[in-house]
């Protein structure tokens, strides 16, 4: 029997025992999972080490390795991650609607666990804990499935989980590692049917897009980040050089980090060497359409590719357009549904932004970093949906719930 198969069996299984655990039974073993990583902090910070190192010996980027890479205040923040998670209403057990029929059926609609959800990510092991603890919270078992680069720290993480676990009602099987990271045992898991309910995808536009092509399970599609910030006429030079910066260079890394920055023209005319150069001064590489380039030293010209890459790192393009319907309709062609931003005083022009972009997080004078299932309150998130169907946006606890209906009668029949 193979990894994928027997862990997919040992999931289907405790899903059925962790579904029924009362809340204060999962929110114990949520407290021991959060005081494990703190207690095993070296342990895991040892297992990081080793794949940092195998990160460098095999030349991946800087952005990738940041992405890697834990620290002391990292796991510190991923186990408050969890005690934020605790705090938060399980939402197993609520009833959505009830519904009494004229021959005295009860109808209850009910939120319930999804079953068992598969997770296949790329790089960041805080995807491990932020996915285990959220599938716990809401009585699901998970099957974890990350990528080579971070397989030592997965292991260690995984091993704290269960030994919390093991401690708890829940059972240490309702989080299944699988260990083997080749493109077969990711194979395998895109034909889980008989034992995965749901399989999400976390990472770059290339897995996604294999997931969604060839997964036979459902599947929550989580998008790449390629984001816009559009200054228009109005906009103040301080809130826009302070927003874009925070955007590009908090953690260019992430997919809420801005890839492309598009500049009303009459703005650009008055604001855009100041704000350019303050990129350039910051170590980013700026592609720009012909103006920009003719304008400002040390741009490089802008391809077609630059409108759609997330670059993942200090890079960004730049095009000037007439107005906020022209920036519209290029974050609506080249943009991937995730976070766009308007900077401007102009109400209307702020509402046609907000209407007309096609996206599942838009902002008005704040920065796109704060996408996010940590900021939204949700303690965690498990990804960020960029699709339209059950889950949109930074996935909390309840993109993790399905619906049962409850009916209750004395004895009816069907005439």
């Amino acid at each position: 029997m193979s990894e994928v198969i027997e862990k997919g069996r040992l999931a289907k299984k405790a899903s059925y025992q962790i579904g029924i655990c009362t809340t204060e039974e999962k929110n114990n073993a949520l407290l021991k999972i959060a005081d494990g990583l703190r207690t095993n902090e070296k342990a895991i910070l040892a297992a990081n080490h080793l794949d940092i190192q195998a990160g460098k010996e095999k030349g991946l980027s800087e952005s990738l390795l940041d992405r890697v890479e834990l620290s002391k205040e990292r796991i510190n923040d991923i186990a408050d991650a969890i005690l934020q998670i605790i705090d938060l209403t399980d939402p197993i057990g609520e009833v959505l609607e009830t519904i009494e029929k004229d021959n005295g059926l009860k109808i209850v609609n009910t939120r319930v666990p999804i079953g068992v959800v598969g997770m296949i990510y790329e790089a960041r092991p805080n995807v491990t804990v932020d996915a285990a603890t959220l599938a716990i919270k809401t009585g699901n078992a998970i099957i974890l499935r990350g990528s080579s680069s971070a397989i030592h720290s997965n292991l260690a993480i995984v091993k704290v989980i269960h030994e919390a676990l093991a401690d708890s009602a829940v059972i240490p099987d309702a989080v299944q590692l699988i260990e083997d990271t080749s493109r077969e045992t990711a194979s395998e898991l895109f034909r889980l049917n008989d034992y995965l309910d749901v399989l999400i995808p976390r990472g770059g536009k290339n897995l996604i897009d294999t997931v969604v092509r060839e997964s036979r399970v459902p599947v929550i599609e989580t998008g790449a980040g390629n984001c816009h910030i559009f200054i228009d006429d109005t906009a103040n030079l301080k809130m826009a050089k302070e927003i874009t910066l925070n955007a590009k260079l908090q953690r260019p890394s992430v997919c809420n980090s801005i890839e492309s920055l598009l500049i009303q023209s009459d703005w650009f005319d008055s604001n855009g060497n100041d704000l350019i150069s303050s990129l350039i001064e910051n170590g980013i590489t700026v592609h720009g359409d012909e103006r920009v380039v003719e304008e400002i030293p040390f741009v490089q010209p802008a391809t077609e590719a630059d409108w759609e890459t997330e670059y993942l790192g200090l890079e960004i393009s730049v095009k000037t357009v007439k107005d906020v319907y022209e920036a519209i309709d290029h974050i609506n062609t080249y943009g991937t549904k995730h976070s766009e931003a308007i900077i401007t005083e102009n109400e209307n022009h702020a509402e046609a932004f907000k209407q007309k972009v096609d996206a599942t997080t838009v902002y008005h004078n704040a920065s796109t970093r704060f996408t996010d299932g940590f900021e939204f309150g949700f303690g965690a998130e498990i990804g960020i949906s960029t699709q339209k169907l059950h889950a949109r946006g930074p996935m909390g606890l309840k993109a993790l719930t399905s619906n049962k209906f409850i009916v209750s009668g004395n004895g009816q029949i069907r005439e």
